[in-house]
């Protein structure tokens, strides 16, 4: 029988790729739904493809033109709005939901697929990062595994099959170190967004490609680990590595170190968790260590990039802390690629609104939500100043 998916996201970096691997497996895995945002031309070319069941446009303004485009095809049911999108993956033939969404749209159709027992593969890091807590202890009251697709958490996740309940002594969490790893503060301060989707190895949608240049998204990783793998803050270390050959790596109680090599490919998690315990063939480039003639690392400067420090700080905090932090970002991130502000105002923002939104030690559902509004509306009003 083959695996049913439903993938959240199709039309972005990690969805587009996920397409990839049914492509090469079309006797593994089937599409049963697709969702997008905005994209409505793209989500119709691949409904043209994959046949999936159902598809789901997020914006209703763009249901009716779905609706033509896809007219050739009667069998396709087409949705359109957010609670179309955040119930589509209860539907009883999903086997695995990819989590592709970009940000905190992902949270409520993750905790619904959760509670729906699906398999979860987690590319929406910002799902943990909100409300790490709460989705730990659902996947586990509804028995649905997560199994991560981010390249650096896969890594982690692949070095420890095998180990059982060996003890972690460390947890070595690499970056690429972004564009502008070797810039002089003085440069920072004149850098554009254009300069700042320069990502100089990994492809990935504009925001995470910002994210990465502020190090935000390396402080996220931090964050998701943490709830991923039991493992506290002061365990996880943040290598700059430029070469992003070394995805990531795990030292335990004895010493040993153990790490995922690979080329820079997002297929590869994605399908590693679509095939879990399995390997199965790739095509694709292949590692060469013979060209690798150095693999560089780093410690990050956290006064450059201080975004890191600042979800570092969250972590600590706890509570709904993280959930500000992430807001805050969401904010500022799309005003820095719409010029509004600059790329150190982007710390300067979260920073103010994590200062300014209110705390809660203990937050559920309903606080997540609460303090996701209240962040983005104090972020946005320090951008208008």
């Amino acid at each position: 029988m083959k695996k049913q998916l439903c993938i959240l996201g199709s039309t972005g970096s990690i969805g587009t790729q996920a397409l990839d691997v049914v492509r090469q497996h079309s006797d593994l895995y089937e599409i049963y739904c697709l969702t997008a945002n905005n994209s409505v031309e793209k989500l119709a070319q691949q409904a043209h493809e994959f046949n999936p069941a159902a598809v789901v446009i997020a914006n209703e303004d763009h249901y009716k033109k779905l609706q033509n485009l896809l007219s050739d095809r009667p069998d396709i049911k087409v949705y359109a709005g957010r609670e179309a999108l955040e119930q589509i993956v209860e539907a009883e033939p999903i086997d695995m939901v990819l989590a592709s969404m970009v940000g905190f749209s992902g949270l409520i159709p993750t905790i619904n697929a959760i509670k729906a027992r699906k398999k979860i593969c987690l590319a929406n890091k910002e799902t943990l990062v909100v409300a790490g807590e709460l989705i730990c202890n659902l996947a586990q009251q509804y028995h649905a595994p997560i199994l991560p697709v981010d390249s650096e958490h896969s890594a982690i996740f692949q070095s420890l099959v095998g180990e059982d309940e060996n003890e972690i002594e460390k947890i070595l969490l690499t970056c690429s170190g972004g564009p502008f790893r070797n810039f002089t503060q003085e440069q920072i301060e004149k850098v554009t967004a254009a300069d700042a989707l320069k990502h100089p190895t990994w492809d990935m949608g504009a925001k995470i490609t910002i994210d990465s240049a502020t190090l935000m998204n390396k402080g996220f990783e931090v964050t998701e680990a943490k709830w991923l793998f039991g493992v506290p803050a002061d365990k996880i270390e943040v290598l700059i590595h430029p070469q992003s050959v070394v995805h990531s790596a795990v030292q335990f109680a004895d010493g040993a170190v153990k790490a995922q090599l690979g080329v820079p490919d997002m297929r590869l998690p994605i399908q590693y968790a679509f095939s879990f315990p399995q390997r199965i063939h790739l095509d694709g480039d292949r590692l060469d260590l013979f060209k690798q003639r150095n693999l560089e690392f780093f410690e990050p400067d956290t006064q450059k990039f201080k975004c890191l420090a600042l979800a570092f700080e969250a972590i600590k905090k706890g509570g709904n802390m993280s959930c500000i932090v992430n807001a805050a970002n969401e904010i500022a991130n799309a005003a820095f690629r719409r010029n509004e502000c600059s790329f150190l105002d982007i710390a300067d923002i979260i920073e103010t609104t994590m200062a300014k939104t209110t705390f809660n030690n203990n937050p559920d559902l309903d606080v997540y939500l609460q303090t996701d509004a209240e962040a983005r509306r104090i972020a946005q009003e320090l951008i208008k100043k």
